[in-house]
């Protein structure tokens, strides 16, 4: 079972080894975090976009390219489309958004013809690695999905769920998060959060996923709010995922942890074949290497 993000990294290493594909790499941060990722022995990369602008970029931060493709392509949606292609032809494991538009990234992505869409829909993993709590936490979505439907919500919550064993939990907990544990019709997030549980009880996510809701952030990850409050739930201070509501109340308890809780992270959007690595231009350099990390072990366990 993956704990922190050092294990994650020597999962990541000690695994078989996966191929990343960057989109329009001439970016330093994202190249940084590549060289990192390549010299630990976690990657085999393959780098698209503008040949002369990545070399160098890769001069000055003395990334040796020498074992690096570069597959010289300019134009954005060309290099969305390259990218892509390179994954739908074997070529390569999971994918990483550099300096590219998301949205011109993912259109390639979920083209018809060459693209890597299913049935589910895309939305964004977070893993956080918070000091004050006993193990990695995730959350979906606060960085894709506005307000999501209740189906939408199940598919992100599928979406979670593959990362969370691919972190190796032989049971995911999960907190469907809202204002008050009781339902109420004048609070959807509440109804949502019950009929998820309810259908975990069918084992509709699968026998080893148990899920709560509603519930308050505090239950989710403290057993001493649980029993001041005397509420009980197997999930309390146990939770793997954090399923949230609404974008804003996803990307505020992200933001909360990173910038008041010290807590380190790493992102991937789940729903198309394969992970994609998607980084805030905000993001530290050691947000993209983990992140790179997170791919690499999601992909070899999904494969």
């Amino acid at each position: 079972m993956i704990k922190s993000l050092k294990d994650l990294k020597a999962q990541a290493k000690n695994q078989s080894k996966m191929t990343l594909v960057v989109a329009a790499a001439e970016d330093e941060d994202v190249l940084s975090a590549v060289k990192e990722a390549k010299t630990s022995n976690i990657i085999d990369a393959v780098l698209v976009g503008e040949k002369t602008s990545i070399e160098e970029i890769a001069k000055k931060i003395k990334f040796d390219l020498q074992d690096v493709t570069v597959v010289d392509t300019k134009g954005l949606e060309y290099v969305a489309e390259t990218s892509v292609k390179l994954i739908s032809e074997g070529k390569a494991d999971f994918l990483m958004k550099g300096k590219i538009d998301t949205s011109v990234l993912l259109k390639a992505v979920l083209n018809k013809d060459f693209g890597l869409r299913t049935d589910r829909l895309l939305s964004h993993v977070m893993l956080y690695e918070v000091p004050t709590y006993h193990k990695l936490l995730l959350m979906s979505d606060g960085g894709m999905n506005i307000a999501p439907s209740f189906e939408q919500k199940e598919d992100i919550l599928r979406n979670a769920i593959l990362v969370s064993r691919a972190l190796g939990n032989q049971k995911t907990y999960v907190s469907c998060l809202a204002a008050k544990e009781k339902a109420s019709d004048k609070m959807p997030a509440t109804m949502d959060g019950l009929r998820l549980k309810e259908n975990s009880l069918d084992k509709a996510y699968g026998e080893d996923v148990y899920v709560e809701g509603p519930i308050a952030f505090d239950l989710a990850v403290s057993k001493e709010a649980a029993n001041i409050k005397g509420y009980e739930s197997p999930v309390v201070g146990e939770t793997d995922i954090l399923l949230v509501p609404t974008i804003e109340v996803g990307n505020g308890i992200g933001k909360s942890l990173t910038y008041m809780a010290g807590a380190e992270s790493a992102g991937v959007i789940m729903g198309a074949k394969v992970p994609i690595v998607l980084v805030s231009r905000a993001d530290s350099a050691e947000t993209k290497f983990f992140s790179i990390a997170l791919g690499s072990v999601v992909s070899a366990s999904t494969k």
